[in-house]
Order: C-alpha cells, then sequence, then structure tokens
C-alpha cells in the first residue's frame, strides 16, 4: 500500500486545514487508517483513527471537538478536517494504514505509512 498525504501549509491560529491522503497498491476499504503527527525531538504521536469502514472513530483528546477524521472508499482516500487550529498543532502530519479493520492508537499497529505533510500554525 502507498500512501500520498497532501494539504498542509502556513495557517494562523484559529483557521482551518483539511488533510488528504490517497491510498493505493491495496484494498483500501479493508484497512483501518489514522492520522499520527510528529514534532521533531518527540515521539509520533497519535491523532485519530477510522476503522476500514467510517463507522468507528478514535480521536485522540486534544483534537476532540476540533479534528474529524473521515474517508470515503470510494476515493480511496483518508481526510484529517482540522478546526480551531492552535500553534501547538504544528508538526508533520503523517497517514497511516494497518491491515487489521479496528486498529488501535498505537503507532505499531500500522504497517503503512505516508510521506508526512508539515502543518504550521503561527500564533
Amino acid at each position: 500500500v502507498q500512501l500520498q498525504a497532501s494539504g498542509g501549509g502556513l495557517v494562523q491560529a484559529g483557521d482551518s486545514l483539511r488533510l488528504s491522503c490517497a491510498a493505493s497498491g491495496g484494498i483500501f476499504s479493508s484497512y483501518g487508517m489514522a492520522w499520527f503527527r510528529q514534532v521533531p525531538g518527540k515521539e509520533r504521536e497519535f491523532v485519530a483513527r477510522t476503522n476500514s469502514d467510517g463507522a468507528d472513530i478514535i480521536v485522540a483528546d486534544f483534537a476532540s471537538g476540533r479534528f474529524t477524521i473521515s474517508r470515503d472508499n470510494g476515493k480511496n482516500t483518508v481526510y484529517l478536517q482540522m478546526n480551531g487550529l492552535k500553534p501547538e498543532d504544528t508538526a508533520v502530519y503523517y497517514c497511516a494504514a494497518s491491515s487489521m479493520p479496528f486498529p488501535g492508537v498505537s503507532r505499531y499497529e500500522y504497517e503503512y505509512w505516508g510521506q508526512g505533510t508539515l502543518v504550521t500554525v503561527s500564533s
């Protein structure tokens, strides 16, 4: 499975961004999908995940109420809608795929990773 993330950029605090992750090379509708983020010098951090059909969602506490994960299995794409962005949301955001339809929040449950897209939020 190949994953291509896009949609990052430089925004101001309070703005919104929508990240996209296009998948190819596998049966997208069978994979659990997630977004993680990473700041240099820190561990990769779980943001949100959706199960294979999009009906079951887990969102990290810091993202609850601001970030929404969704997927379109017809387009082989997973999205992360981020509203009310804060400077502390600045990070490289990675999409990830798991062969488990209901993966958890650990990075080690995801076998496939995109290249990352940088989100920078200025104050």
